[in-house]
């Protein structure tokens, strides 16, 4: 895996920084590769696991990218009552879940299979779409959505 300098970390900070005003509220991620190349931004060279959500209005534009839990080298807690609350303070109608694999193998667990399921009857009960769950590392990423397995 890839590790970046202080330097680079702020390059990729400042990115991010631009790329969320651009996108909130009136950006569209026109393709799944557009989604994956932000999302690996966001989260592909983090040490530890972390999960995010983002969250989309009724026509997939952008709401909000928040990182909502961070664990350990090979896993982290996810409560799906946080993800709930956080969509409903966004308004979100859809949303995408992401997390990162520090080892930089995007295969997701059957944990993952099994998170996936549950946040997606969890936001169902709320009226919000989970659209997708993309597990990511430093250059590749795994969509359950076009791997058929939501």
């Amino acid at each position: 895996m890839q590790h970046f300098t202080d330097e680079e970390r702020g390059v990729i900070a400042q990115a991010l920084e631009i790329l969320e005003r651009k996108l909130q509220g009136t950006t569209v991620l026109e393709s799944p590769e557009a989604v994956r190349c932000y999302l690996r931004l966001q989260l592909g060279a983090e040490s530890n696991e972390h999960f995010g959500m983002l969250f989309l209005d009724a026509k997939h534009r952008v709401l909000s990218f928040k990182r909502l839990f961070q664990g350990s080298i090979d896993s982290a807690s996810v409560y799906p009552r946080v993800v709930v609350q956080e969509a409903l303070a966004c308004n979100a109608a859809a949303a995408i879940a992401v997390h990162n694999h520090p080892s930089g193998c995007v295969e997701p667990s059957r944990a993952d299979s099994h998170l996936t399921a549950k946040l997606k009857d969890a936001l169902s009960l709320v009226d919000v779409r989970l659209i997708d769950h993309i597990v990511v590392g430093t250059s590749r990423s795994y969509s359950f959505a076009e791997s058929g397995l939501l």
